[in-house]
Parts: structure tokens; sequence; C-alpha cells
């Protein structure tokens, strides 16, 4: 039958077979009884009748009332994309607990590698889900490289960052684009100092309570995150050092 090709594809967007089958035979049927549905879909009577009730409870299936029967009819194909949405928004809903639960971890270490600018990306995205307000957001960087490897994202993620209640400070290679974050420091919700003009950098270093980040800028890109308290306080102490270090 010419609606099976379609089964696959509701089944992938959270119908199961059955409801699949289901809704495409009263969709091309139009208004009918849950005999002809069942007699069309090869189910039993009490099977349609089940199914039937779980389509009205995704908002995919209606009853319209002719005489003294009662004629069950698919409701728009667009409904379905309700039904996608609700599933989406029950995900979000749960996600901080999913998000809680990836998060706890047993007192090991954690050393994890993301490569290609697409998973780069990704880790510091994390890093704005994960750090705290009033946290510090340390950065020894080479900014003229970081922004070139995707000018709109990182630009758009360094004033997504200024945003955020946290204390950045910014260790810079000398650069006419590290000038300019100097320059405008205050709007950046940052302090900036450069590091000695000699200074040549091709990883980007983060720092924040729960990790440290060392995106390598040169290819193969990539991104070393390590989860160990021991490396993420000695790398601070190190920031301060070479903060301490640099006049204004």
């Amino acid at each position: 039958m010419a609606t099976n090709k379609f089964i696959p594809t509701l089944i992938d967007l959270g119908l199961t077979e059955k409801e699949a089958s289901v809704y495409l035979m009263a969709l091309s049927i139009g208004p009918t009884t849950i005999l002809k549905i069942a007699q069309a879909a090869g189910l039993k009577r009490t099977t349609v009748y089940s199914v039937m009730e779980t389509l009205k409870q995704k908002g995919l299936m209606g009853v319209e009332v002719r005489g003294w029967k009662e004629l069950y009819i698919a409701l728009d194909p667009a409904a379905v994309k309700q039904v996608l949405k609700k599933r989406e928004n029950q995900y979000i809903a749960i996600l901080p607990e999913l998000t809680a639960m990836y998060n706890l971890r047993g007192g090991g270490s954690f050393l994890k590698y993301y490569e290609g600018l697409e998973g780069v990306k990704n880790v510091y995205e994390q890093l704005l889900r994960d750090v705290q307000p009033g946290s510090d957001y340390l950065i020894i960087s080479d900014i003229a490289t970081w922004l070139k490897a995707d000018e709109k994202f990182f630009s758009d993620f360094a004033n997504r960052r200024a945003q955020l209640p946290i204390k950045t400070r910014m260790l810079f290679q000398d650069s006419a684009d590290a000038r300019r974050y100097k320059k405008f420091e205050k709007n950046l919700n940052a302090d900036i100092k450069l590091l000695p003009s000699d200074t040549k950098l091709v990883t980007n270093a983060v720092i924040i309570p729960q990790r440290l980040v060392i995106h390598q800028m040169i290819p193969p890109i990539m991104a070393t995150v390590i989860e160990n308290e021991s490396t993420i306080q000695m790398q601070r102490q190190l920031f301060e050092v070479i903060w301490d270090s640099i006049k204004n």
C-alpha cells in the first residue's frame, strides 16, 4: 500500500508502528468507522480502538458525530509538528536534571578531546552553560587567531559572555585585535592585559573553576578539556603569576 512508505518516518518521529498505520489509513480514507480502519490496516477492532485513544491524546485524531454514528477523522498532518514540539518541550524540561546526572563525577580525573571547529564551538558553549555567577573566567589567548577561525561565532560568543555576571580576565598576545578589545574592555565586562610583544601563542587556554580548556588554534583544530582539581589549581596560580607581572 502506498501509505506504507511513510510508516518508518512516522515511527522515527515518535509514533508506534500501529499508530502510524492507523493514522495513515484514516488520513487516506477520510471520516470513517473503526471497522473500516481495522479492515484497511489489517488490525483487530479492539486494537484500533486502543490506538485511536492514544492518537487522540497526541492531537492527531478527532471524532465527528453524524446522526447516530461516530466517525473518526485524521487531523491535519501539520499536527505532527505539534507532537514533535511537545516532545521537545518535555525534553527541555528534564534537560537540567539530565545535565546534572551527566556532570555527577565520582571524584576522578577526566580528560576529553574534541576535534574540529564544530566540536571546539560546543566546548565553548558548555563553558557558558557551566560557569557560575561570580566565578572567575580566565583566558590566555591570541585573540586575532581565535577570531579568525569563525569571527561571527566567536564575536557573538564574546558578547554573550559579557552579559554573564562573572569575573573575566584576559591575557592577550599583542595584536590590533587585542588592542581593540583592550580599548573596549569595560563593554566586554572584562579586565584585559597584553602579554610581552615577543609572545607567540598557538593555543587558547580558558580556566573556570570546573575545568581547563586548551584550544589548539592551528590545524588540526581541537580542544582538550581537563577536569582535575589539582591541574586547574596549578593553571590558575600560573595565570595569577603572569597577571601580576604585567602592569597596565
